[in-house]
């Protein structure tokens, strides 16, 4: 009987992530915002446990896309 040899599966190999360099940042890797978004949505709008772990990490984003956020918030609220 052959055994199996069982892999870690690490992601796929994608030229789209490069991992930050330098002692400070030892745990960040970048990666672009449209390549990240559709799987937020999904995991969000699946409801995945997993997304509570990170509820508390703070995120880095540019000055532009904040204020789009908060003009996009402005126009959700539901009107009084």
């Amino acid at each position: 009987m052959a055994r199996c040899q069982l892999r870690v599966y690490y992601g796929p190999e994608t030229a789209c992530a490069t991992k930050a360099q330098g002692p400070a940042q030892a745990s960040t890797v970048q990666v672009r915002a449209g390549d990240i978004f559709p799987l937020l949505a999904d995991a969000v709008r699946s409801e995945r446990t997993w997304l509570r772990d990170f509820e508390d990490d703070e995120i880095t984003i540019s000055a532009d896309l904040y204020e789009v956020i908060l003009a996009y918030q402005h126009c959700r609220r539901p009107s009084a």
